[in-house]
């Protein structure tokens, strides 16, 4: 059971009322972390130009997949790896990239394990990544830009692990055939 009120468009505070709105219309329902969010507008408002930014990146959708499930198994988000579990399936993400995700596993390239390694490091080292994990990164294809969009999906994903840790954010029915379980803390 959640510890945060789940909102819907009629409980919301009036300024996430649009928010939520504009969730519904996006996903043809209303994420329960964007009906938590809700609570407080200016962390939802937050989330969702967090996210749209990122996805807007200069990375591709396995791209995108492999840092948002690397952030979300690290920080053991029982309610975000079943959900871009569902995404990288809409993004049409091979499911062996998401099953190696969710599993620890290494990833099928050379290039996605340095993409996977180097969001780790800045994830587990809280931004100070040594400069021989910087130059494999650029030596394998990235630029800085890329350095740079991995701190703004780090962002993005901090507010959403955080907010369902805190809040026990009920996974939706539309993920729960994804359900992942969290190693123990």
């Amino acid at each position: 059971m959640s510890t945060l009120k789940i909102h819907n468009i009629e409980t919301a505070p009036e300024s996430s009322k649009p928010l939520l709105e504009k969730s519904l219309k996006a996903y043809g329902m209303i994420p329960n972390l964007h009906a938590v969010l809700a609570q407080a507008p200016a962390a939802l408002d937050a989330y969702q130009k967090l996210h749209e930014l990122f996805e807007n990146s200069s990375f591709d959708a396995e791209e995108l997949t492999v840092i948002w499930q690397s952030i979300n198994v690290e920080h053991n988000c029982h309610y975000c790896v079943p959900a871009h579990t569902g995404i990288a399936h809409m993004m049409n993400v091979d499911a062996s990239l998401t099953e190696a995700l969710r599993n620890n596993k290494a990833m099928p390239t050379r290039k996605l394990q340095i993409l996977q390694d180097t969001t780790l490091s800045i994830v587990r080292n809280r931004g100070r990544i040594s400069d021989s994990e910087l130059e494999a990164f650029y030596t394998i294809g990235y630029q800085q830009q890329q350095v740079l969009e991995i701190v703004l999906g780090v962002a993005q994903k901090t507010i959403s692990n955080y907010t369902n840790h805190i809040a026990h954010t009920p996974v939706d029915e539309a993920f729960q055939k994804f359900a992942w379980q969290p190693e123990s803390i």
